[in-house]
């Protein structure tokens, strides 16, 4: 049975640890670098981009749209305008619901 020489393998012990060392240190080097250099950068996904579109399409909609006021003018003055008081009831409680769990 052989017996490495304890110098020999003190030596590789000590050349490993400042290997990993200076790995270290390299690491270390490389995230301060990062943290000293931000860099502001900014990536949107496909739905944010749809996104902003489709606020960018509404905004240029009119907020009144006139041909719906005309035609609900027209059929109240003809008499021909009725309305269920079953929907304004559940349109009033949905409302009042959404007031009070939002």
């Amino acid at each position: 049975m052989k017996i490495p020489k304890l110098d020999n393998a003190a030596s590789q012990m000590i050349q490993q640890y400042q290997r990993s060392e200076n790995v270290k240190n390299d690491a270390d080097t490389q995230v301060k670098e990062n943290a000293a250099a931000p860099q502001e950068k900014v990536n949107l996904s496909a739905a944010a981009r749809d996104i902003q579109q489709a606020k960018k399409v509404i905004a240029g909609l009119p907020e009144i749209r006139e041909e719906k006021v005309q035609e609900l003018k027209s059929r109240v003055e003809q008499g021909n305008y009725s309305v269920s008081g079953e929907k304004i009831a559940e349109k009033m409680v949905g409302e009042s619901l959404l007031d009070i769990f939002a």
